[in-house]
């Protein structure tokens, strides 16, 4: 399976090779905080990085680093656009709510009250799987196997996809079915991290809808908001201002612009001006700037854990991540995919919020602890606090640890020290 992963980013690799801005409250601005920043990019070797601080219900404060383009040396700022990853399950969730709250389905439906085949796990197949099950990641889907990671050039347009490559997928004696794509274990009974499940979400939003699942989404979100940008298909955007992907091995390697083929799972691309928007309107009940897109209640469901799990860092709502950290409750969701890592987090007692891109996926340890210092300095900005507690760099790490594609051991909390004092922190 490794193997096939490691193909498609040659592939990738073969086709391939052929400033900030300061809102409102100026005080959250420092020259130190930047330089911290730099350095935490300069060791991870994040090519770019773009990044917001919310309270309340505005953005206060927005900031571009590094080079988002190094082919053409363009320098980053807040309107930089990036492919989020995972934090596309937040916007297809929102859509699939928007149509329960129409009364155009039931969160504990079985999906085969919509889709034209009939979706059982093999090993229950008398099991209902339901729409919630599918937003919380309980629908007894296995966790993807490396082989469902097969990446396209962006432009291309495809045929066949949801459906019949769904059926395909998932139903056994189907042309691309294989057994491991199911858990040996009933619907409801555990949580798996399965993108796939938020490619029938995708599809039954397109069924129950009537419409392309990228028309829904900006009709109904990126559109109502003002979410400028924002797109699950690449030449809806001005590619030129799009983050160019990259690994780093020794120097910078660009990827070409791609797609997967779930893309209500990950595809979604946007800035953090305009994601903005759509965490403003979750941390206040729906409403951003007057415009509504869910109720409240609807929310509230969302952000609430839906099955408690031991087996991930993190519970899970109805598309989003929920972390606890001591007293405090902090929901959002994460993303990584080749050449990509996101975070978009709000803590919930007092509604602060940050969300950053970068243009390289986090590999290992050290990236991580990278990853997880820069979640915890734009709270520590929010926050006026200057002092970093090793403790809870800790904690933030293993949370993230989910986004490494492969288990690593080490000492975490020896990188931790090491990497602070190398970046003089």
């Amino acid at each position: 399976m490794k193997k096939i992963v490691v193909f498609c980013m040659v592939i990738l690799l073969l086709i391939t090779f052929s400033s900030g801005k300061i809102l409102k409250n100026s005080k959250i601005y420092s020259n130190d905080f930047d330089s911290k920043i730099e350095k935490i990019m300069e060791i991870a070797h994040f090519s770019s990085l773009s990044a917001c601080v919310i309270k309340g219900n505005e953005v206060v404060w927005s900031r571009g680093y590094g080079i988002y383009d190094r082919e053409n040396n363009k320098k980053a700022n807040e309107n930089v656009i990036y492919l989020v990853a995972s934090i596309s399950k937040t916007i297809t969730a929102t859509a699939i709510m928007q149509l329960y709250e129409k009364g155009l389905l039931d969160l504990d439906d079985d999906v085969n009250n919509y889709l034209p085949f009939n979706l059982r796990n093999p090993n229950y197949p008398d099991k209902p799987i339901t729409i919630r099950m599918l937003l919380a990641h309980q629908s007894s889907l296995a966790s993807d196997p490396p082989a469902f990671y097969c990446y396209f050039p962006a432009t291309l347009n495809f045929s066949g996809y949801p459906y019949p490559w769904l059926e395909e997928y998932l139903m056994p004696g189907e042309i691309n079915y294989k057994p491991q794509v199911w858990a040996d274990y009933a619907p409801g009974e555990e949580m798996n991290y399965a993108n796939v499940g938020y490619s029938l979400l995708g599809y039954i939003v397109e069924i129950v809808s009537m419409q392309n699942f990228e028309d829904y989404c900006k009709k109904n979100i990126f559109d109502p908001i003002g979410m400028e940008n924002t797109s699950f298909i690449l030449w809806n955007l001005n590619v030129s201002n799009v983050a160019v992907p990259y690994v780093f091995e020794g120097e910078y390697y660009p990827l070409l612009h791609y797609t997967i083929i779930d893309f209500p799972a990950g595809g979604l691309r946007t800035n953090i001006i305009s994601l903005s928007k759509f965490l403003i309107a979750h941390m206040n009940g729906g409403v951003y700037e007057g415009v509504r897109i869910l109720g409240e209640e609807s929310v509230e469901e969302m952000h609430k854990v839906q099955y408690e799990s031991k087996k991930y860092s993190f519970q899970y709502g109805l598309g989003w991540q929920i972390w606890k950290r001591g007293n405090e409750t902090y929901i959002g969701h994460t993303g990584g995919l080749y050449g990509v890592a996101t975070d978009m987090k709000f803590r919930a007692k007092d509604k602060v919020g940050i969300i950053f891109f970068t243009n390289k996926e986090v590999y290992n340890l050290r990236e991580i602890v990278a990853f997880s210092l820069i979640e915890k300095l734009l709270f520590m900005k929010a926050d006026g606090i200057k002092k970093i507690k090793i403790g809870e760099i800790e904690e933030i790490v293993k949370e993230n640890m989910h986004l490494l594609r492969f288990n690593e051991e080490g000492d975490i909390k020896d990188i931790i020290r090491n990497f602070i004092k190398e970046a003089g922190i």
